[in-house]
């Protein structure tokens, strides 16, 4: 059997939010997104444990995991997500630019994480803030109407 991956707080967490929802299969989401924010990522053996807690089959798991692109199953992400959105607001506001910007002033290709493994860029297809585009989202914190310049500040301040 292989090691386990989750740690117990990682499991009382998940487990405190069964009764908040209709059915344990609900508690996928949540379970995901609590073993991602601390492993920044989701291993395939957490699959399997987040189903034996959800008494659910890992492919259910597995399926969720797979349908949104924000899961990492393979390698942690950086420590800072930086997402440029790219909605057709966004994109007619300079996205492709501000994230062509970025790949050049981190080295990196969207989809890919810095060598130091400080920041993953990556593309969202919307963020939800049309009328402030182009937008960025940085872990949780949401940025607008972002300028190159903006974008550039915004990764320093990461590094």
């Amino acid at each position: 059997m292989a090691e386990r991956i989750l740690t117990d707080k990682m499991i009382e967490e998940i487990r405190a939010f069964i009764p908040r929802y209709p059915s344990k299969q609900a508690v996928t989401v949540p379970a995901l997104h609590i073993v991602n924010e601390h492993l920044r990522c989701v291993p395939r053996q957490a699959v399997v444990e987040i189903a034996q807690i959800l008494e659910l089959h890992p492919s259910q798991v597995q399926d969720t995991l797979t349908f949104y692109g924000y899961f990492k199953q393979d390698a942690p992400g950086g420590k800072c997500r930086v997402w440029v959105c790219r909605s057709i607001a966004c994109a007619l506001r300079g996205a492709d630019e501000l994230l062509e910007h970025l790949e050049h002033k981190l080295h990196v290709k969207a989809g890919e994480t810095t060598p130091d493994g400080r920041i993953s860029l990556e593309y969202a297809e919307c963020l939800g803030a049309c009328e402030h585009a182009p937008c960025i989202l940085a872990n949780d914190d949401l940025h607008q109407s972002v300028s190159p310049e903006q974008a550039e500040q915004l990764v320093a301040s990461v590094k």
